[in-house]
Formats: C-alpha cells, sequence, structure tokens
C-alpha cells in the first residue's frame, strides 16, 4: 500500500510518503539532510531496497516548502528534531502503524535529529542508521540514545568520517561505524548506494525483528 499523508503540526502542514508492504515488519522513518526533502533519489532508493524486504517506510519533508527557503530553518537541529518527534508520536498512534516496531534513517544532518528524537523515545525506536551523517550535532544527546545504531560513511567522506569517529565513542547503545570503500560522501560511485541499502536492511532486519524471530 502506497499512501501520501498530510500530518499538522504547530499548525504546519507537512507531506509525506508512506509505503507499506503485505506482511510489513518494521516502519523505517526517513529524516533527510538540510534542503533535501522525501523526493531524495538517494533515500528512495534505499526506501525501495527496504520496502522489498517487508520494511514499511515514511519519507516526509521536516519543513514546509515556505520553510524550507530560509536556509537557517534547514539548519535548525532543534526545530527539526521536534517535527521529527512530533510526527513519529502520531504515527504511533495509527492503528494500522502503532503495532510495528519503529526505527529511524537518517542522512547528513537528518541524522542529528534522527538521534535526538531516538534519544527521546528511548526503546520505542529500536534502531538508527545514519548515511552521511552529522551525528556529532547531537553530541550531548549521544549518551541517552538507547537504540542500536549504524553509522554508515563514505571511504573518501574524510571530514564526515572524522566527526562520525569522534560521534561513535559518545554512544553507549550497541553501535557500529562500518566504512564504504570507495565511496564519497553522497555515494554516487557504482555500487555504492547499494551496499548502502544492504547494511541498513541488515541492520533492521537484526534488531526489528529479533523478538518476532524468537
Amino acid at each position: 500500500m502506497k499512501e501520501c499523508l498530510k500530518i499538522k503540526v504547530d499548525g504546519k502542514t507537512l507531506e509525506g510518503d508512506l509505503s507499506i508492504p503485505d506482511k510489513a515488519k518494521g516502519l523505517i522513518v526517513f529524516s533527510h539532510g538540510s534542503g533535501s526533502s522525501r523526493f531524495s533519489p538517494r533515500n528512495n532508493f534505499v526506501a525501495q531496497h527496504l520496502n522489498k524486504r517487508d520494511f514499511a517506510t515514511f519519507l516526509f519533508d521536516l519543513l514546509t516548502k515556505e520553510e524550507d527557503m530560509e536556509n537557517e530553518l534547514r539548519f535548525d537541529i532543534s526545530l527539526l528534531s521536534e517535527r521529527l518527534r512530533e510526527v513519529t508520536d502520531i504515527l504511533m498512534r495509527q492503528p494500522m502503524l502503532g503495532n510495528l516496531p519503529f526505527a529511524y534513517f537518517g542522512a547528513s544532518t537528518g541524522a542529528a535529529s534522527a538521534l535526538i528524537a531516538a534519544s527521546y523515545f528511548q526503546s520505542k525506536i529500536k534502531a538508527v542508521v545514519s548515511r552521511g551523517g552529522r551525528p556529532d550535532l547531537a553530541l550531548q544527546h549521544l549518551k541517552n540514545v538507547n537504540s542500536p545504531t549504524l553509522l554508515l560513511v563514505g571511504e573518501y567522506d574524510f571530514e564526515v568520517l572524522e566527526l562520525n569517529e569522534k560521534a561513535l565513542k559518545e554512544i553507549k547503545a550497541p553501535k557500529k561505524l562500518q566504512i564504504v570503500e570507495g565511496a564519497t560522501h553522497l555515494f554516487e560511485e557504482p555500487g555504492a548506494l547499494e551496499v548502502v541499502a544492504a547494511l541498513s536492511g541488515d541492520w533492521f532486519e537484526q534488531y526489528l525483528t529479533e523478538k518476532i524471530n524468537l
């Protein structure tokens, strides 16, 4: 099932695309980076891979079209984290979604908002995956993250790799920093995004379905 959702948060209407496989075993909520949107080709590629593995996905815009034109709002991690938290709370109260285990997939600065929101929800968020993310922007919240966290960074994304190594030390939950060989920040190299999608799917399989398999 595919559906376009409109969710009201603080008087603003946020739009998102929800995809639910017939036998969904979890919901992955995407948090996009600054300047990106639910139409991100990279995040949609990952989402489609997750759908094929029977995970539901929700890709939505943290900002309205008008807000996205204000550059400072794109980097307002506090605002973006609060939006993600409120939208997640609304999704958790939906009859068709509330019984699914939830997880986050964050890209670039979106990874920071995902980790901050995860620190709020604690065990309700079963896992977090960061693609080329900036977890360092959530540094003061990382010690409160209980969600198993996978940090995916391109081999040649030198500055972001260094920031991820710093952030990794602050995370107390199960964690892993995975370097994608031959990749730069946007994972545009042949096969790089396929690796990201596969590793993300494996991480979600491990932490969202473990109770189901018992």
